[in-house]
């Protein structure tokens, strides 16, 4: 049983829409018209996925803020070896992440999603699209003369979206040979120029820092060592959702950047170029420093020894002491609100008044 057969079938039934609504000004035979069909497939995927992106964008941005606790971690438990530091150096880490709400494995999502989609095309251009085209019964929404106009349906010269780079002619690894190395740069620009400069500082160091320039390097490798192998029409698929990609990046990046980052500078220059422009006072930007609270300063009553000509006990002093404490915080707290103050902040001119009259006394 073909657990991907459902996938198959709709991204046939995909394809087949998209072929339809091309057709109406396009050739319905020629290979460009299946090829763009592939790329409307793309933009319907990737636009189905767009919520799992967003918490992608919201996990790796949570990941980038709590990188410095991490490493904070990770260096208290730096050489410690044994099972109770390994034990609460995990327990910390992952406490981090949930009072962050940060998902470590939230960035995957989209690309475990849509690699089961992936194959069902790989199969439905190797396998499926030569069997329907010699079969009555087609595939699916797929029938007999559709898969034949896929199949036969060229681009350049003799290349079809079934050829590949190991199974095609010359014209055939050209094409192909271009679009891998299309995929490369468009990957290596999404991280490099994108995803790097929207980090803060604190995330270019460490294992974060790491496994990005890991990621720079490797997914271009992949797409070399795997590329060849696939049909053009699957590159073709892979090329159009790494540049979706890139361009959902541009657009966060650009206008929601990371604080703290290169891209917020970026953005802020230009919203002060703007205003500018406009005749307007730029913005200022910097982070405004949040003043310390001052602890308000205990109430000190000195209680009475006698009342009446009569000596008070402990306890009648104690209580004494009590209303009167409560008695000058109310006035305190009605004098402050009088006066616009915080309750339980106090002004610095306040503050040495009350050291002043301290002073006196």
């Amino acid at each position: 049983m073909n657990i991907l057969y459902p996938i198959e079938w709709a991204v046939a039934w995909i394809m087949v829409q998209f072929h339809s609504l091309l057709s109406l000004f396009m050739d319905a035979n020629s290979g460009w018209t299946w090829l763009l069909s592939i790329v409307g497939l793309t933009a319907v995927i990737r636009t189905l996925i767009i919520p799992l992106f967003v918490r992608q964008i919201r996990a790796s941005r949570a990941m980038q803020m709590v990188a410095p606790e991490l490493q904070a971690i990770q260096k208290k438990y730096k050489g410690k070896t044994d099972q109770e530091s390994r034990q609460k150096q995990a327990e910390e880490t992952m406490a981090v992440y949930r009072e962050a709400k940060a998902n470590p494995f939230s960035s995957c999502l989209p690309v475990l999603l849509q690699m089961p989609i992936f194959f069902a095309l790989f199969r439905m251009l190797f396998y499926k699209l030569p069997e329907a085209a010699k079969s009555a019964d087609g595939f699916g929404p797929l029938s007999q003369k559709l898969a034949q106009s896929a199949h036969d349906s060229t681009i350049f010269g003799s290349v079809t979206i079934s050829s590949s780079f190991l199974a095609g002619d010359m014209s055939a690894k050209i094409i192909a040979g271009i679009i891998i190395a299309l995929m490369c740069a468009v990957t290596f620009l999404t991280q490099k120029e994108l995803t790097m400069r929207n980090m803060p500082p604190s995330a270019l160091e460490g294992p974060m820092a790491s496994t990005q320039k890991i990621m720079l390097y490797m997914l271009p490798f992949v797409y070399i060592i795997s590329g060849p192998g696939m049909p053009i029409g699957v590159l073709m698929y892979w090329l159009t959702t790494n540049v979706w990609t890139f361009c959902q990046q541009w657009i966060i990046i650009r206008n929601s950047p990371t604080p703290g980052t290169e891209a917020e500078k970026a953005m802020q220059r230009r919203v002060n170029a703007k205003r500018e422009k406009k005749g307007l006072e730029p913005i200022d930007f910097t982070p405004k420093k949040k003043a310390a609270p001052v602890e308000e300063q205990q109430i000190r009553v000195q209680p009475k020894k006698s009342q009446g000509g009569r000596k008070l006990s402990d306890a009648e002093r104690l209580e004494q002491a009590r209303a009167a404490r409560a008695k000058a915080q109310d006035e305190r707290r009605a004098a402050a609100e009088a006066a616009g103050e915080v309750p339980g902040v106090t002004s610095s001119s306040s503050k040495k008044r009350r050291s002043k009259n301290s002073r006196k006394r």
